[in-house]
């Protein structure tokens, strides 16, 4: 298992836009349907990667708390289905369906939304407060697939407390890790080999 870490993209860099299909709906979403101030979660996820398998239920847990309170929650996957083709848009409506995400699911098939985010792996979390402005961009928490320790969200529950209460998080990010995102052939950003 190879293991990347988050890019860390700056804090306070502006969420760039996007428009794509939650593959559980078909319904559009963009990122300007987030505009109401409280918050939002951009998760760069993906169905077979063994460090987002690892922490799925939690995540979708975290969703269902979290999406009450108020926070956008959108899911994105931008692996090449070529390549991974578990990865694919039916098979993500499977996976959503099976673990019980109740936030928008996304196919990202240009990888254009990954390369915008600066997202290097899966999972990879941006945390935007209410004017769209990146607060937190780190891990879930402390767990990983052969650490024994059982996924809680610690990191991103805080960091998502602090936006909603209108705090900015603990600059002290610890960046996330999983699997590198699968880039199309010829598609992966310069900016990758910095990483």
């Amino acid at each position: 298992m190879v293991r990347t870490p988050s890019n860390m993209a700056p804090l306070g860099m502006k969420a760039p836009p996007f428009l794509l299909a939650d593959v559980r709906t078909g319904r559009s979403v963009s990122r300007d349907d987030f505009r109401d101030g409280t918050g939002l979660l951009v998760m760069f996820i993906c169905n077979h990667c063994p460090f987002v398998t690892h922490l799925s239920r939690a995540l979708a847990d975290f969703g269902r708390e979290y999406e009450e309170r108020g926070l956008g929650i959108v899911a994105i996957s931008s692996n090449d289905p070529v390549t991974h083709p578990d990865d694919g848009p039916e098979e993500m409506k499977g996976e959503a369906e099976t673990i019980g995400y109740t936030f928008p699911y996304c196919f990202d098939a240009t990888q254009g939304v990954a390369k915008a985010y600066q997202a290097a792996c899966t999972p990879d979390f941006f945390l935007f407060d209410g004017t769209l402005r990146l607060a937190y961009r780190g891990q879930f928490d402390g767990s990983r697939p052969s650490n024994g320790i059982d996924p809680t969200g610690k990191d991103l529950r805080a960091a998502a407390d602090a936006v909603l209460e209108g705090r900015e998080p603990a600059p002290d990010q610890t960046p996330s890790v999983g699997c590198n995102i699968k880039w199309k052939p010829g598609n992966q950003p310069a900016w990758l080999s910095q990483v």
